[in-house]
């Protein structure tokens, strides 16, 4: 190749390099422009259960996951922001008005008291919720079908568990003929969802209730219930209960009471069986309202939706501490048993 040969080729790519160089630089403010011009949207979280809770944060990661699978990353083109109220209903007010004033696009709540206490920190800020027994009759929305105001989510109790739980605790303990209902004291739905098991008790099994408040009394309650033969418990979602599944379990066991409960945690603090809605899910399912109501949608138009998915487990070693026998047919039926 000649001198002026490799002077030109030298030019072409000197030259090229320019304006590749030019157009980076070019593109390189689009780019930031384009990064400033998509809003940061906030997204407040208020759950029921503590940070340090095993399943409180297996709730919460599973949202945060479907959010990002919907498209929404924390730190990325969203925010969100957690506050644990671990039971207490200071801290859903303390954590209601913080959320609120940090004005965010919705917020995620988890049970009744913490819908309430949102609401009355605003009346306008878009809800989301999970664990909530009895919206309607909790006045946090209009009807089932089309909320109404400022909220809308995912109940979790379907009227006729409540035969279901007794089905499964007789099939289980085939001499039970008492069973304790321990329901919320602290609020309406709780007194409804004992009126709903009342209903659809079978003949043979004689309800009476226990109202969840504080730990002592609870346990005054089983201890008195505990003295006469032949009984059992079923407990009911609830804040307290939420908070202290390893309590009602283990009192649970200490009076030989056989005992069903709502959720899947409970069987993992100890307690004999579960049948409910997956909780997970339910947590997935309110990202996908968190979605449509970031991209325009309202929760007064979004129909309050019941559990889709329901979880059997059993816990074996519970089982054999209290003497009974656990038909094959049902550990059949179980998604998770606990040898």
């Amino acid at each position: 190749m000649t001198p002026n040969g490799r002077g030109h080729m030298a030019s072409c790519i000197g030259r090229r390099k320019f304006l590749a160089t030019l157009g980076g630089a070019a593109a390189w403010p689009l780019a930031a422009r384009a990064q400033q011009g998509e809003r940061m949207r906030r997204i407040g979280v208020l759950v029921n259960l503590s940070e340090g809770d095993s399943a409180g944060q297996q709730f919460t990661a599973a949202f945060r996951q479907a959010l990002q699978e919907l498209g929404w990353a924390d730190g990325r083109n969203a925010r969100i922001d957690m506050r644990w109220g671990a039971g207490d209903r200071e801290r859903y007010r303390k954590y209601a008005a913080e959320l609120v004033a940090a004005a965010p696009d919705v917020i995620f709540a988890a049970t009744t008291d913490a819908v309430v206490s949102v609401q009355r920190a605003s009346p306008a800020v878009p809800i989301v919720f999970v664990g909530v027994i009895d919206p309607v009759g909790s006045g946090l929305v209009v009807s089932m079908a089309r909320p109404g105001g400022n909220a809308t989510g995912f109940t979790v109790f379907e009227y006729a568990i409540g035969a279901k739980w007794l089905e499964l605790l007789k099939e289980i303990a085939p001499r039970l003929t008492r069973a304790a209902v321990l329901r919320d004291a602290n609020v309406a739905s709780g007194i409804g969802q004992f009126a709903a098991i009342q209903a659809v008790a079978p003949v043979g099994i004689e309800l009476s209730t226990v109202g969840l408040r504080d730990a002592n009394e609870v346990e005054r309650a089983i201890a008195a219930f505990a003295r006469d033969p032949n009984g059992g418990l079923v407990v009911t979602a609830s804040g307290f209960g939420a908070n202290h599944p390893q309590l009602i379990a283990t009192l649970a066991s200490r009076h030989n009471l056989p005992a069903v409960y709502p959720f899947r945690y409970f069987v993992g603090a100890g307690g004999l069986i579960c049948y409910g809605p997956d909780y997970r899910d339910q947590y997935r399912r309110a990202a996908a309202y968190v979605d449509r109501i970031l991209k325009g949608e309202k929760p007064a138009d979004l129909p309050v939706q019941a559990p889709v998915k329901y979880e059997l487990a059993i816990n074996l070693k519970t089982a054999k501490a209290l003497g009974l026998t656990v038909p094959a047919t049902l550990l059949a039926r179980a998604d998770e048993v606990i040898e």
